[in-house]
């Protein structure tokens, strides 16, 4: 053994080449066994098959709790809508004016927008879990008691407790102007606690049910003689009826909305509170609905 190393001592280049040998003879070692290593976690870890399998499996936390039923609104007497089915001896002169009219609302309507925190999207599930229809169906019939001016200061300034928030999509001013301030796939605050022909949507159970979630509210500026709590005032204005037909008749052919779902604050307000739109005139609105057909 020594005279060997002596022969490869007086041979420097056998030498390094010994070494080079034994070096790649351990990272070959090395490698086997990071391989085989490697093969037997392969081994145990799941296949992609196994994954999806699991992957696909229902998973008991995942599972939703069962719904809880919604509670009903208070019994309360059915609407009845105050105008009649009409489909003959109609005034062809009012209905050529109103179709005319009704053909040049897009451009008529004014739009302005509100602050957001006095409205909200229109849910599809209530607050247990339910499913909810959020199409509107119910047309809301409200005043503004002061001006329209005071009532869209009021939309556009923030509100952050919810007793204090408040909107309507559509208002009408005395002259006949039309503002609309929501789009109707929006959830206007025009109704609190409220109900109308036995349904109502809760969507937070500590404040009750409400018809927001599938109703359309409007409003009609009320006359100066009417900005007090009287039970009633002069009524509104021709033009205002003209304009709320036009509107009516526009969001009756947009939604699944009867003539009969058309109905008053004071109506739908459960807790007795709301009286508007005093003074209203349900005959200048029918013979304007029946002259568009919306009343047939």
């Amino acid at each position: 053994m020594s005279g060997l190393l002596q022969r490869l001592r007086a041979h420097p280049l056998a030498l390094g080449l010994l070494g080079a040998g034994a070096v790649l003879g351990l990272g070959g070692l090395g490698w086997l066994a990071r391989d085989l290593s490697a093969s037997s976690e392969a081994a145990s870890r799941p296949s992609l098959l196994q994954l999806l399998e699991q992957v696909t499996q229902p998973s008991p936390s995942r599972q939703l709790p069962p719904r809880r039923p919604a509670p009903p609104p208070p019994p309360r007497p059915a609407w009845v809508s105050p105008m009649a089915r009409q489909c003959v001896d109609l005034d062809p002169r009012l209905r050529q004016r109103l179709e005319g009219e009704l053909s040049a609302l897009s451009v008529r309507r004014q739009r302005l927008t509100i602050d957001p925190s006095n409205y909200g999207v229109r849910f599809k599930s209530d607050a247990f879990g339910n499913p909810v229809d959020p199409t509107p169906q119910v047309v809301v019939l409200h005043e503004t008691v002061f001006g329209i001016g005071s009532a869209l200061s009021t939309f556009q300034t923030p509100h952050p407790r919810d007793e204090d928030q408040v909107s309507y999509h559509t208002l009408i001013g005395l002259d006949g102007q039309v503002i609309d301030v929501l789009d109707p796939s929006q959830r206007a605050f025009g109704a609190g606690n409220s109900a109308f022909n036995g349904r109502w949507v809760v969507t937070n159970p500590r404040v009750g049910g409400s018809i927001n979630n599938f109703a359309l509210h409007i409003s009609l500026e009320t006359p100066l003689d009417g900005e007090d709590n009287d039970s009633g005032h002069s009524g509104y204005s021709g033009k205002q009826y003209d304009a709320l037909a036009l509107v009516l008749a526009d969001w009756m052919g947009r939604f699944p909305i009867p003539a009969d779902h058309i109905t008053t604050h004071r109506q739908v307000d459960l807790g007795g509170e709301r009286a508007d739109p005093r003074s209203f005139d349900w005959s200048e609105l029918e013979s304007r609905l029946a002259a568009l057909g919306q009343l047939c």
